[in-house]
């Protein structure tokens, strides 16, 4: 069954409270509030005036929903290409995404060689196409192909100098 709109019976306190028990749940980025806040029926022209009247008291914050996020989705074992991504589609800024991944100092290389071992086990692959599976794996999981190389190439003890065979394949956002 679906809800009659919210937009004949929103006052500003209206959407204020089903804005405060939308974060209470978790962090929100301001767009991704916004928007459920339209989709639950109410008009712009009252959101807008409750998203900055939140932001200002700090119950909102991008600053703070991208640091949560990055970080709960880097001990989930997502890759920083990934993140990034899923980022964008919050209405996050490039800038605050790569601050907020900075400031994460997540040794990406070594997340990569735990992710693979969960996945794989402790051995490492013994034929191409093993490793191009692996390979393939860790990239869906946002993981970049430096951080693959390094990753295989200390996992199975190879110079600087062994063979490149990373699939090329990219994670990028819609």
């Amino acid at each position: 069954m679906r809800r009659p709109s919210n937009s004949s019976t929103a006052d500003p306190k209206t959407v204020e409270a089903a804005a405060v028990r939308l974060l209470a749940g978790r962090e929100h980025s301001v767009e991704e509030l916004r928007r459920k806040l339209t989709r639950k029926g109410y008009p712009p022209d009252l959101i807008e005036p409750v998203m900055q009247k939140l932001a200002g008291k700090r119950l909102v914050s991008d600053d703070r929903f991208t640091s949560s996020f990055v970080h709960h989705h880097a001990k989930r074992g997502q890759g920083p290409v990934r993140i990034r991504a899923e980022l964008r589609q919050q209405g996050i800024a490039d800038a605050q995404v790569e601050e907020a991944l900075r400031r994460a100092e997540v040794d990406w290389v070594q997340l990569a060689r735990e992710v693979r071992r969960r996945k794989f086990g402790s051995d490492v692959p013994r034929s191409l196409a093993e490793r191009a599976k692996q390979a393939r794996f860790l990239q869906y999981r946002g993981f970049d192909a430096e951080q693959l190389r390094a990753a295989f190439r200390e996992e199975s003890g190879e110079g600087e100098d062994a063979p490149d065979i990373t699939p090329d394949i990219t994670f990028e956002a819609e």
